[in-house]
């Protein structure tokens, strides 16, 4: 009796896609400006600290500049930093490799031990010596 018909009609909205369209659009802007750029930086830090190895030249998150001397798994790896100074670093804390080194060539004992297990392995395990 109190409120009129026309402004009860009006109540129950259906201004949905009014809403939902800019917060689409909005979303849309975040992932491409924000969300997406750092997901690729994360991997591309990943990748860096899974291809560290013997030989690099890093810096760790505190700023120390050193040499990995040592890979000791995946998650922690020997720096030196001094001369006779070594320490151990989580790798999550690396924040750049300055220079990478080259695999090392294979020596001939290990290619010539890689031969001579497989003669054995086809000669069934007998070696006429």
């Amino acid at each position: 009796m109190f409120i009129s018909t026309a402004w009860a009609q009006g109540v129950g909205g259906g201004d949905t896609l009014g809403f939902i369209l800019p917060m689409a659009l909005i979303f849309a802007v975040f992932y491409f400006l924000l969300i997406r750029p750092q997901q690729k930086k994360a991997k591309q830090h990943r990748e860096m600290l899974g291809g560290i190895r013997r030989g690099d030249k890093i810096v760790t998150g505190g700023g120390i500049y050193g040499t990995v001397t040592k890979v000791i798994n995946d998650s922690e790896v020997v720096v030196q930093i001094a001369e006779a100074v070594k320490v151990r670093v989580v790798r999550g804390t690396i924040t750049d490799v300055l220079s990478k080194t080259e695999p090392a060539p294979r020596s001939d004992k290990a290619e010539k031990s890689d031969k001579s297990d497989k003669s054995e392995k086809s000669s069934g395990g007998v070696s006429a010596s």
